[in-house]
C-alpha cells in the first residue's frame, strides 16, 4: 500500500485542529469517520456506553455516561467548517 503523502495544506490543518481538541475534557480519545453516512464520531471512552445523549440544533449530538462527556457524534461532517 503506498504512502499517503501529507501535503503542506494536510499538516497546515492539523495544526488548527490541534488547539481545538486540547480544549476537549479527555486527554485520550477515538475519531471514526463514517464515510456512508458523513458522520464524525469523537470518543473519549472505549467503549463509550453512554447513558444519555443532547442533540443540538446544528447537528452534533453530545453522549454523556452520567454527567461524564464521553463523545460527540457530528452529522453532515464534510459540510462542516471552522470560521476564524
Amino acid at each position: 500500500m503506498a504512502k499517503t503523502m501529507m501535503t503542506p495544506m494536510i499538516i497546515d490543518e492539523v495544526f488548527k485542529a490541534t488547539s481545538h481538541l486540547l480544549k476537549l475534557p479527555a486527554k485520550r480519545m477515538w475519531i471514526d469517520y463514517d464515510t456512508d453516512a458523513d458522520v464524525l464520531y469523537i470518543s473519549m471512552r472505549k467503549p463509550q456506553k453512554a447513558t444519555d445523549s443532547e442533540m443540538e440544533k446544528n447537528g452534533i449530538l453530545f453522549r454523556y455516561r452520567g454527567k461524564e462527556l464521553v463523545g460527540i457524534t457530528i452529522l453532515d461532517a464534510s459540510t462542516r467548517h471552522f470560521e476564524d
